[in-house]
């Protein structure tokens, strides 16, 4: 199994804002973050607008507007993040194309269960977890230098 690009970088969006949003001086915005993470704009606004629509981040528009999370990080756990991401994931569709062991085969429930197994792993990790220690101080850097490079640019 492999995430999808889309989860991947609504992970790392919810692991940037969490770990650079205490104390900060200027707002996250989509830009810093599509730089930071090299990514197209127009893939993580698509992206930035579905964590909003599932509550787990705040986007406040106009000039000192940016992202900031929704919810505490210590509240959000990565198997429900992965789930609202990657939407209702079936491993297999046995329907389209027919599949002829169908209603004899035990392989799609095998495989579910292996799915609901990793989604209750992942829920065993919250996203304040996965920011702690190096990976925490890493996006600090990264922002830091963010920062740094728009000083330079003014």
């Amino acid at each position: 199994m492999q995430l999808t690009r889309f989860s991947d970088l609504g992970l790392r969006t919810l692991m940037y804002l969490q770990q650079v949003e205490p104390g900060r001086s200027q707002a996250v915005t989509i830009a810093e973050i599509a730089s930071q993470f090299d990514v197209p704009h127009n893939h993580l606004v698509k992206v930035v607008n579905r964590l909003g629509k599932l509550g787990w981040l705040s986007a406040t528009r106009g000039r000192k507007g940016g992202l900031a999370l929704g919810v505490p990080a210590a509240n959000l756990r990565l198997g429900q993040v992965l789930q609202g991401l990657e939407g209702s994931l079936e491993l297999i569709n046995c329907e389209d194309p027919p599949c002829t062991l169908r209603g004899q085969c035990l392989l799609k429930g095998a495989l579910n269960a292996g799915l609901a197994a990793f989604y209750a792993k992942m829920d065993e990790y919250s996203l304040a977890d996965v920011c702690a220690t190096r990976t925490g101080e890493a996006i600090i850097t990264l922002h830091r230098q963010f920062l740094g490079q728009q000083a330079a640019r003014s």
